[in-house]
């Protein structure tokens, strides 16, 4: 995992832990490993955060420092 990916996962988990209190599921793909899972998201770089659910699918790139952001992005946290 790069520096920038372990961020990523760290800002993440710090979002999910404020703002979601346990109701998400996280998957962390390791492109390097399963690259199927690449190809079939369509993962072009890393890191990237695909929400799924609820309503539209949204993709962050980056390492998710900007938690304003992140949460304006994923309409979270209102």
């Amino acid at each position: 995992m790069s520096v920038k990916s372990g961020h990523a996962v760290e800002n993440l988990r710090k979002i999910c832990d404020d703002y979601l209190k346990g109701n998400f599921e996280l998957q962390i793909i390791d492109i390097t490993r399963d690259q199927k899972a690449a190809v079939d998201y369509q993962i072009i770089a890393i890191p990237t955060l695909i929400k799924l659910a609820p309503f539209e699918q949204r993709t962050i790139l980056g390492d998710l420092s900007d938690t304003s952001k992140v949460l304006k992005i994923l309409d979270i946290g209102k």
